[in-house]
């Protein structure tokens, strides 16, 4: 077994103690189920394409941050988790009164760390298979961030439409704030943001063909309008 192999196996058998410690008495079990019904799909995913295509060791570990922040999520509810009462416990004071919060935000973390943590792993996604370069390759990763955080604002309202009732209060979490799903979409474009101009200025400090690579990424390839050239 390889290195980077082994690493991953690693990553999946705590991953799975995490999962199976999470999944035992959860909260609501009906919201547990729908919030880990893409998580498991996700997987399923990951390790089928592992043959063909296994990413790296970084966007293998920003993924692995990402699905525990999440199953403790969804083991809870999200408007349930009691990171006040850990704060309490560990510093005499709760943390929502160290910000002045009014409502529970672990929801707002994980939309945050979702483009923080995962637009690295969709940028080597379209590195190595659309073989962008340049200014695509840090706006595409961003752009894609924003759009399914958007289809899943969306995901989340059609299951409230269909299952409704608590189910549909837990699983869409917005503890009364109209503008929840816009808030949430922000914030994992902040954090895609954050994450891409982070490696923006890596690869400018050590890249040595960074600009050319850039300006090159920017130039006109086809001349032609589509519809005037060879395809539409």
């Amino acid at each position: 077994m390889n290195k980077n192999l082994r690493y991953i196996v690693i990553l999946g058998v705590v991953f799975l103690a995490v999962f199976i410690l999470l999944a035992i008495s959860p909260h609501d079990r009906a919201d547990w189920a729908l919030e880990n019904l893409l998580t498991v799909l996700f997987i399923i995913v990951l390790i089928v394409s592992y043959k063909k295509f296994p990413l790296s060791k970084i966007s293998y570990s920003c993924i692995f941050v990402f699905l525990c922040l999440h199953e403790i999520g969804s083991h809870y509810t999200y408007a349930q988790v009691p990171y006040n009462e850990w704060t309490q416990s560990l510093f005499g004071s709760d943390l929502n009164s160290w910000f002045g919060f009014e409502r529970n935000h672990y929801d707002r973390l994980v939309h945050f760390s979702y483009g923080l943590l995962l637009a690295y792993p969709i940028r080597e996604v379209f590195i190595r298979i659309a073989g962008v370069r340049g200014f695509w390759s840090y706006f595409l990763p961003l752009d894609l961030t924003m759009s399914s955080s958007m289809l899943f604002e969306l995901f989340e309202w059609g299951a409230v439409e269909i299952f409704g009732g608590d189910l549909g209060i837990a699983y869409l979490g917005t503890q009364g704030d109209v503008w929840d799903a816009h808030k949430d979409m922000a914030l994992a474009s902040i954090g895609a943001t954050i994450t891409m101009l982070i490696i923006a200025l890596i690869n400018a400090r050590w890249q040595r063909d960074f600009a050319d690579e850039w300006n090159q990424s920017l130039t006109v390839k086809e001349q032609e309008p589509l519809s005037e050239g060879d395809r539409i």
